[in-house]
């Protein structure tokens, strides 16, 4: 996905906006269909039906028949797609789309190729009931045949375009590395190096505490929350395009680098969840310390470090050429002699073996056993899957 600004004037970010609500009332009517279904009302209506009960709709209410057609029909469209992917088990359930959460639709067709070159640095792209909008070039305009338009929450609005980016090659001399991710050090290789993501100042730290202290504060609907939501906003996205902008660089170095790439198989998403609440026995209706406390921390620095970012642009830049490894042990396996004990860990950063004495950096120990791969199974039955993503598929999705 390739994605650009684009500068509405402030009419035709009124009529943005109205698509985007229009989108999201389509899509949400969808979903509430979908989800009353039951085996005594029959099956739900699907895209064609509802295409029918769509038109039915914007004969019958003005407000709906003055959007664009083409942007409603399509979130009916975008629906059956995600139903399909739910069905088929690629994807998750789909959910209810919130507004200044959810702002964005999509165009797929001719209208998505209506893109005027101005000059070296700006274009324009006319979009259906909108006009013609400015659109920076950052870089050059792929040639795709959908795009989708959204906002953010810091109400910037871009265009993004549906494409496949070409793989990174590699360089072909059977290069092996392993990647253990952390949260003191964001990736450490079993090179040696030891990569760190940026992260939050102090100073935005202190700022971030300030304001979200004043938006407590704050009486909902009134501007003044407005405006500290809309700071608050700014500081978390300048923090994720500096994590984004890190892994960036990073998936591509190592994919340039090495031929083969080894990170641990972790479900980040199991390990990020809160802990359930421990009811006391003796006392109903009390509950018993469960460290929510410590394990936010942790959830914080396991998101904050980019650990899914940085894999997942691994397997879309190298498809085929990484290998996920189970995380059993690795760290505790001693990377010369293959004895594991608890007792190896010396502390967090320290790692020294008790049966060879071999002492090494404890998260270079654990990304050595993860780039051993195979040679690490041989001694403790450590398995490796290798990603399914082999090639790329075109898809029409933005």
């Amino acid at each position: 996905m390739s994605r650009f600004r684009i500068y509405p004037t402030p009419k035709q970010e009124a009529a943005l906006l109205q698509h985007c609500a229009h989108a999201r009332y389509v899509w949400n009517l969808a979903l509430e269909q979908w989800s009353m279904w039951a085996p005594h009302r029959g099956p739900a209506p699907r895209f064609v039906k509802q295409c029918r009960q769509l038109t039915e709709a914007r004969a019958e209410f003005g407000w709906l028949r003055a959007g664009s057609q083409t942007v409603q029909q399509q979130a009916l469209r975008d629906f059956d797609q995600a139903l399909k992917g739910f069905y088929s088990g690629t994807h998750r359930r789909p959910r209810w789309r919130k507004a200044g959460l959810h702002e964005g639709f999509r165009i797929v067709g001719s209208q998505a190729s209506r893109i005027v070159k101005l000059n070296r640095r700006w274009a324009k792209v006319n979009i259906p009931k909108v006009g013609w909008v400015r659109l920076r070039m950052s870089r050059k305009i792929p040639d795709a045949k959908s795009y989708r338009i959204s906002r953010d929450r810091m109400d910037r609005w871009h265009i993004a375009f549906a494409v496949v980016p070409e793989p990174v090659p590699g360089p072909g001399t059977g290069a092996v590395v392993g990647v253990d991710r952390g949260v003191t050090l964001s990736a450490v290789l079993s090179t040696g190096e030891l990569l760190e993501c940026p992260g939050w100042s102090k100073h935005e730290q202190e700022r971030l505490k300030h304001l979200q202290r004043r938006l407590a504060r704050g009486r909902r609907g009134s501007n003044r929350r407005r405006r500290l939501r809309l700071a608050i906003a700014k500081l978390h996205r300048r923090a994720a395009n500096r994590r984004k902008d890190w892994v960036e660089r990073i998936s591509t170095d190592l994919a340039r680098r090495f031929d083969v790439i080894r990170v641990e198989d972790l479900r980040i998403v199991s390990m990020t969840k809160r802990p359930k609440p421990r009811p006391d026995p003796r006392r109903p209706g009390v509950y018993l310390p469960n460290q929510r406390r410590a394990k936010a921390g942790l959830n914080r620095g396991i998101l904050m470090n980019g650990w899914g970012d940085l894999a997942r642009r691994l397997e879309e830049k190298a498809p085929g050429r990484v290998e996920r490894v189970n995380p059993a042990n690795t760290s505790l396996t001693c990377s010369v002699c293959g004895h594991c004990t608890s007792k190896n860990r010396e502390n967090q950063a320290v790692f020294r073996c008790v049966a060879c004495g071999h002492r090494a950096n404890a998260d270079v120990n654990a990304a050595i056993n993860i780039a051993a791969g195979r040679a690490v199974s041989a001694r403790r039955e450590t398995p490796v899957r290798v990603s399914q993503k082999r090639e790329p598929q075109p898809t029409t999705s933005a």
